[in-house]
Order: C-alpha cells, then sequence, then structure tokens
C-alpha cells in the first residue's frame, strides 16, 4: 500500500483536535471549545479597525463582530453551536481570511477556510478505540479529461490486508460543488464513520471511492460548466469504476455497488445513477434537488414503471435540510416520485443547511442501509 505522509498527518490532525489546541510561540490559540461547548475566537490584528467573523452555522451574508483588547487581539466567544465540525473564516477590514493560528483548514476550489470541531459524545464521525479502515491517495491519468493526473482517495476497511481472499461492496462517493477529492475524509469524516458503523455491526464493511468531481475548471461559464456532469459519467464509467475494481478487492455485480454525493454531487448521482440501474443497485443523494423537467424529459419511462424501477433499486435515499435553500425543490421532488409510487426514502433533518453537518448525519444514516 502507498503512504501518503502529508495526508496522514493531516488526518492525525483531523482525529485529534486537541493537537491544533497547542498555544503558538505568542501564547494566542483560536480556536479555543471550552468544556461547555461555548467557542472562543481571536485573531491578532492590532493595527485593523473592523474584525468579524462568518461561520457555517450562520444566515449566508451575516457576520459576528469581535472585540479588541488592549493587546491588539480580537475576540468573541459564541455558545450554541452545534456539536460536530464546522466551516469559519475571518473578515479583517474587508478582507476575508482562514484562522492564521489554526492549522485545521477546509480546502476548495477558491479561497479556504478554517475548521472547528465541537466534541459530540457517541456521534458515528468522533474518534473511538475500534479497529480503524485507511485512507489511500492515488494519482491517475485520465484520458477522457484533457489527460489530467487527478487524485482519488479511497477508504479500505478493517481487516482489509489480513483478509486477501475477501471482496468488498463499494459505495462511490461524489463531494459537492467547490469542494476537492479529500473532503469526504478530511472534514466528512467518511473513514471514522465508516470504522465506528462497522464496528458496531451497524453497517457492512466496505470500499469508498472518493474522486475528484470536477471535470471542468470550477467557475466556468455557464455553457462550459453544463459539460460538468455529463463528462463525469464518462469519466466515472470508463476510468473510476474499472481502475478501482480492477486494482482493489471489489465483489462484483450491481447488487455490490451503490452511488451517492452531495449538493452537486447528488446532482451527478442522479444523473448517473438514474441512467445506469444496470451498474448501481443503491442510490443516495445528499441535498439536491433534481428538476422535474430533468425526470420528465430524460428518465420518463423510469417514471411510468414503478414496478420496474423499484425491483432495480434497493435502496433510493434522499437526504435535505429543511432550511437548505433547496429544500423546496426536494420536496417537490420527493412528491414526484410519491406520485409515480418510486419507493424512495426522503428524510429531512429539522433546521439543517447545506453544510458538513448535514452531510456527516447523511452518510451516518445512508450507509447502514447498504448491502443489506
Amino acid at each position: 500500500m502507498k503512504t501518503n505522509w502529508t495526508f496522514l498527518l493531516a488526518l492525525l490532525l483531523f482525529a485529534l483536535p486537541g493537537l491544533a489546541q497547542t498555544p503558538p510561540p505568542d501564547g494566542l490559540v483560536s480556536p479555543e471549545v471550552h468544556a461547555d461547548g461555548k467557542v472562543t475566537f481571536r485573531m491578532r490584528a492590532p493595527k485593523a479597525a473592523e474584525v468579524t467573523l462568518f461561520g457555517d452555522w450562520m444566515p449566508v451574508g451575516s457576520k459576528h463582530p469581535l472585540t479588541k483588547d488592549a493587546e491588539g487581539v480580537w475576540s468573541t466567544t459564541i455558545s450554541g453551536i452545534e456539536a460536530t465540525i464546522h466551516l469559519y473564516s475571518f473578515t479583517v477590514d474587508g478582507v476575508t481570511m482562514a484562522d492564521p493560528v489554526n492549522p485545521r483548514i477546509k480546502l476548495r476550489q477558491r479561497t479556504s477556510a478554517s475548521l472547528v470541531e465541537i466534541p459530540a459524545k457517541g456521534a458515528p464521525w468522533e474518534l473511538r478505540d475500534v479497529p480503524h479502515g485507511s485512507v489511500e491517495s492515488n494519482w491517475l491519468r485520465t484520458a477522457v479529461i484533457n489527460g489530467e493526473t487527478r487524485q482519488v482517495f479511497v477508504y479500505l476497511p478493517p481487516g482489509y490486508e489480513k483478509n486477501p481472499k475477501q471482496r468488498y461492496p463499494v459505495l462511490y462517493l461524489l463531494h459537492g460543488s467547490g469542494d476537492t477529492a479529500e473532503s469526504w475524509t478530511q472534514v466528512g469524516a467518511t473513514n471514522l464513520i465508516l470504522d465506528n458503523l462497522i464496528a458496531e455491526k451497524k453497517a457492512k464493511p466496505m470500499i469508498v471511492v472518493m474522486p475528484l468531481g470536477h471535470t471542468v475548471p470550477f467557475g466556468s461559464p455557464r455553457e462550459i460548466a453544463a459539460k460538468n456532469t455529463p463528462l463525469m459519467e464518462e469519466y466515472m464509467l470508463k476510468e473510476i469504476l474499472p481502475w478501482a475494481e480492477a486494482k482493489y478487492r471489489i465483489a462484483p455485480g450491481r447488487q455490490n455497488r451503490a452511488l451517492a454525493g452531495l449538493s452537486m454531487g447528488g446532482g451527478q448521482t442522479f444523473a448517473i445513477g438514474f441512467a445506469h440501474l444496470d451498474l448501481f443497485s443503491a442510490l443516495g443523494m445528499f441535498s439536491t434537488a433534481p428538476d422535474r423537467n430533468f425526470f420528465v424529459s430524460k428518465f420518463k419511462t423510469l417514471l411510468d414503471d414503478p414496478k420496474g424501477t423499484n425491483a432495480k433499486l434497493k435502496v433510493f435515499w434522499y437526504a435535505n435540510g429543511d432550511k437548505d435553500p433547496v429544500f423546496p425543490r426536494a420536496k417537490e421532488a420527493s412528491d414526484m416520485f410519491k406520485q409515480h409510487q418510486i419507493r424512495h426514502t426522503f428524510r429531512v433533518y429539522d433546521g439543517g443547511l447545506h453544510t458538513w453537518p448535514v452531510w456527516r448525519r447523511c452518510l451516518s444514516e445512508f450507509a447502514p442501509l447498504l448491502f443489506q
């Protein structure tokens, strides 16, 4: 197995939030997570006129002011943040930036944000004393996407190396717009979630393949961006699936294949999954909303044949937060499936936004349904 030491270091920082609390030489700590769940954010900027904070638990476009002390340190303490992982950033005199003393960074296609983890005792994504799988970082040259060399992350369940004759089912897991190939492990805690679910015998041991989902440059004009999903479909079918199922001990057959994704990746799952039910027996869409015309125009035969469609889909699981901007359209899509008697689960999270706290919960509930 190839070892990517940079990735392992990043994973260690992710798994042990306490490491991020080690005071730097000047003694400044940010963020500081208190025992009662409150979080103090700090920024040293003695010459700044204004410093504000934005976190993913706040309404989009809002900002929370920080107060400066005599030493030029701006700070604020916030309570009531959900116990899980969150993205946040500072804006200093109009310039938005990550927290300069926090090593935990969420990498994105454009700009980056800082991460704060508020421990949640008993949560599926917490680090526990259970057998752990591994995460491999692979670099693949693709003929489909202009000869690029692209990263693919693969989770291997505990015991994979010790059981050379055992084959495993596979989940192909896609990220959202602006994310990178490592987002599902770096922020989504896919490896820890699967480790815990497998240890509790709530989920089958499985392989998880996480490719980069931007097949055209992020931020491309609309006419170019429209090619992203069709090209992702070609990339998945011609390269990712054959490569993964040749390199890893993946059990054959559609009954051992699932496809899921969040936001953009959920849209890709709708398009690729429903077009290839001969390849996938389970589909999961998180925080996404297909247009009714998309199904009526492209998949009308599936809607008009509920018996046949239901026979092919062992799991069709669809989830959104009710505060997510796409929720109204998501509800309309679920109602459309009901009207056509397409069997599915529509999970709604009270207060859920378009954020990683929702997507961690999605994976935690979706994974146990697979390959049963």
